[in-house]
């Protein structure tokens, strides 16, 4: 299992920013929980996270921490488990594991004064919306998906010898777009043949749709033998992207996507959860990025990356109508799951619940993070209340 604990500076005039953005909190009680200024950003402590979200667990002091095993001795890992969700955090690392998926954090969970601390923008822009989905304001209901292949006409995008990205992922579309229609859900696509459409053009169809949500299909590409499955939604702000390592001006910008950014990380998390728990694959993660058809769409939009064309043993998977029809089935069930969430407030099904509904064997496929990056991140969430007010949609 690789995963990456990179130490994140923030640079000068970005600490001093964020300085005049956050309020100069230190050691405070904010109701239940425990707030602390480390490297000049507000965090929270993981001990007052365990309360909060009822995890019986005594949270043992940084210097009190075992090693994760043997073979990693430097490596500090802590557990929390309540019997419905689970969150295993990694002292100086941005990977944590939710609820059995890859997430990756803003910040690394850091220690402040011999206590675990976590950022508190990634509190409220992944734990929350994660550990409690059904309470996300914002949602409105499902009527239209629009469906991005990634891709067309000169861009070919990722190529193998079996085919192209574009065409195998107009296909997954094609797949995808008869099983909403069946399940009555009225589908659009940016493009339909071998077409290319300006990234900057893709958002807009699902912009101008009422209640709609917008999906882009993609096949990942890399010089390594990296492999598996991954999923983005747009960069919350105050946010480097995932694949980034120090923060920029641009990351403090409020972009177009950040209007919907927690309602697209459940969108995100329900078609991942789905594709994990219906086919064994390496988890790369839910990430975020702001490329143009994600930081330019106003809906829940989310892109998949469904394998590695560049991969000898995925590209020949990925060659099959069958391996994409599974593709297809398991991206239309998280949407599904999505639109029941925005709906009714019942949180999607998870990666576990699905391996225990497939098959027993895919109970104990591993999850693995291969080759995968994440970043840093600064201002503009709020603490979650134990009593929020009733969602609105």
């Amino acid at each position: 299992m690789e995963s990456y604990r990179v130490m994140f500076r923030t640079p000068r005039w970005a600490a001093l920013l964020l300085a005049l953005l956050l309020p100069a909190l230190h050691s405070v009680r904010a109701g239940d929980w425990e707030v602390v200024r480390h490297e000049g950003r507000d965090y929270v402590t993981v001990q007052s996270l365990a309360n909060f979200y009822d995890f019986p667990a005594n949270v043992p002091p940084v210097s009190q921490m075992l090693p994760a095993s043997p073979a990693e001795p430097s490596v500090r890992k802590l557990l929390l488990d309540n019997g419905k969700h689970q969150i295993e955090f990694t002292l100086n690392d941005r990977l944590a594991v939710i609820d059995g998926v890859n997430q990756w954090f803003g910040f690394p969970v850091a220690e402040e004064g011999d206590k675990l601390i976590v950022s508190r923008i990634d509190l409220s822009k992944i734990i929350e919306p994660s550990l409690r989905p059904e309470l996300i304001s914002g949602l409105n209901p499902v009527d239209t998906v629009v469906l991005d292949p990634g891709h067309g006409g000169h861009d070919k995008g990722a190529v193998c010898i079996f085919g192209n990205e574009k065409d195998f992922a107009l296909d997954v579309c094609f797949r995808a777009r008869q099983l909403l229609e069946a399940d009555g859900l009225k589908v659009l696509m940016t493009r339909s043949d071998d077409t290319f459409i300006p990234l900057e053009q893709r958002p807009t169809l699902a912009n101008a749709t009422p209640n709609s949500i917008f999906v882009a299909v993609h096949f990942n590409d890399a010089y390594s033998d990296a492999s598996g499955f991954e999923i983005y939604s747009i960069t919350p702000r105050g946010e480097p992207s995932t694949a980034d390592n120090t923060l920029s001006l641009h990351d403090l910008s409020q972009e177009p996507g950040n209007v919907t950014d927690v309602q697209s990380l459940a969108l995100s998390e329900s078609i991942y959860h789905s594709l994990l728990g219906n086919i064994p694959q390496v988890d790369r993660g839910v990430k975020h990025a702001r490329f143009a058809v994600i930081r330019l769409a106003q809906v829940p939009a989310v892109l998949i990356e469904g394998g590695f064309v560049s991969s000898p043993i995925e590209a020949r998977e990925i060659a099959t109508p069958s391996y994409r029809q599974l593709l297809a089935e398991a991206i239309v069930t998280g949407i599904e799951g999505f639109k029941t969430l925005a709906e009714h407030k019942v949180p999607p099904k998870l990666v576990a619940a699905y391996r225990h509904e497939t098959a027993p064997s895919l109970q104990a496929a591993p999850i693995v993070v291969t080759n995968a990056l994440a970043p840093a991140a600064a201002p503009d969430p709020s603490i979650p209340a134990k009593q929020p007010p009733a969602a609105t949609q």
